[in-house]
C-alpha cells in the first residue's frame, strides 16, 4: 500500500522521503528520471530495501531556473524565498535581479538578507546599493554572523513557514543553518551515515525543521554563480520587475517594449521612480532573453 510523504533531501536519482510519523526512507524513482525535488509532497510504496516514488502530487509552485540547455528545479511548494547576500565580497545585482524576477514569475514572496554589518563601511556600500530594492517594497533585514545582530528578527521572518536559503557561494547559508539549528550538522551527519558509506550522491539540497511541532522549516541549497531566465518571456519581464510594472499603465502602446518607443511610461519614470542601473540591468536581461537560440 503507498504512503505519504515529503522529499527533504536528494542524491541524484535518489530522494530521502519523510513519512508522516516523521521517518526518513531512502526512495528510488520508476524509471530512469527522477523529477522528484525538495519540497515535493509524494506516494512513496515501501520495500524490503529502498521505496520507490509512485507519484508527485500537485505543486503549489516550483522554483528553478533555466538557462539554454538546462533547467535546475530548486525547491517546490515553498512558502517564502530567503535571498541571502553579503557584504564582502561584494553582491552582484544582476544575480540579485534574476533571483527575484525567478521568485516572482512562481508567485513566491522573497525577501532579502545583507549579512556582514560587522564590517561597517562594506556594509553601508551595499546597504545604499540595495535602496532601489526597499524603494520599491522589497524587504530587506541586516544580519551579522559574527556577532548575532538580526538574527532574533530573522528567526520570527522565519517562524511557521516553508523558507528556502538562496544566494551566491560564499555569503554564509551553512553558518546560517547553524545558527539557527544547532543540531543541523548531526541531522546532515545521520543521513549520510544511511546512505551506506558513500553508495549515493552527497546531498545538495536540504530540508530542515526549525521547531519540534514542525510548523516552519528551512530549506539550504548550493551556492550558484550563474542564474538563467530563459524559461521567462522577455515581453514578460517588465511585469516580473515591481518599479517597472508601476509604470507600465502610462505607455502608449500596449506592446511597448520600454526601449526605444514614443511615449514610454517606463522610460520616463528612469531617475525618478525607477533607478538608472535597475533600467540598465532591465535593457540587458531583455536582450539576453530576446536572442535567437544559439546551437
Amino acid at each position: 500500500m503507498t504512503r505519504y510523504g515529503r522529499v527533504v533531501a536528494t542524491h541524484g536519482r535518489h530522494v530521502w522521503v519523510e513519512d508522516e510519523q516523521g521517518q526518513l526512507q531512502l526512495c528510488h524513482p520508476r524509471g530512469k528520471k527522477n523529477l522528484a525535488v525538495v519540497g515535493d509532497e509524494v506516494q512513496w510504496l515501501p520495500s524490503a530495501d529502498e521505496g520507490t516514488l509512485e507519484s508527485i502530487q500537485p505543486r503549489r509552485n516550483l522554483l528553478y531556473r533555466q538557462d539554454e540547455t538546462r533547467t535546475k528545479s530548486f525547491a517546490a511548494n515553498l512558502g517564502q524565498v530567503l535571498i541571502l547576500l553579503a557584504a564582502e565580497p561584494m553582491f552582484s545585482e544582476s544575480q540579485l535581479n534574476r533571483a527575484l524576477i525567478a521568485a516572482r514569475a512562481a508567485g513566491i514572496e522573497a525577501f532579502v538578507v545583507l549579512n556582514k554589518q560587522d564590517l561597517k563601511d562594506a556594509f553601508d556600500t551595499g546597504w545604499q546599493r540595495l535602496a532601489p530594492y526597499r524603494a520599491m517594497g522589497l524587504q530587506v533585514q541586516a544580519l551579522s554572523l559574527v556577532s548575532g545582530s538580526g538574527l532574533e528578527a530573522l528567526r520570527q521572518q522565519l517562524w511557521g513557514r516553508i523558507t528556502f536559503v538562496l544566494g551566491p557561494s560564499g555569503v554564509g547559508k551553512s553558518t546560517l543553518v547553524n545558527h539557527l539549528l544547532p543540531d543541523a550538522g548531526a541531522a546532515t551527519a545521520a543521513i549520510s551515515k544511511a546512505l551506506n558509506s558513500g553508495r549515493h550522491t552527497t546531498t545538495s539540497t536540504r530540508w530542515y525543521w526549525l521547531d519540534s511541532r514542525r510548523e516552519g522549516a528551512i530549506i539550504d541549497s548550493p551556492g550558484f554563480q550563474e542564474f538563467g531566465l530563459q524559461h521567462i518571456e522577455s515581453t514578460q519581464l517588465a511585469t516580473l520587475m515591481p518599479d517597472m510594472a508601476a509604470a507600465l499603465g502610462q505607455c502608449r502602446f500596449y506592446n511597448c517594449t520600454h526601449l526605444h518607443e514614443p511615449g514610454c511610461g517606463v522610460r520616463a519614470a528612469v531617475g525618478q521612480t525607477i533607478s538608472e542601473h535597475r533600467y540598465k540591468l532591465y535593457t540587458e536581461l531583455f536582450a539576453e532573453l530576446s536572442a535567437p537560440p544559439r546551437y
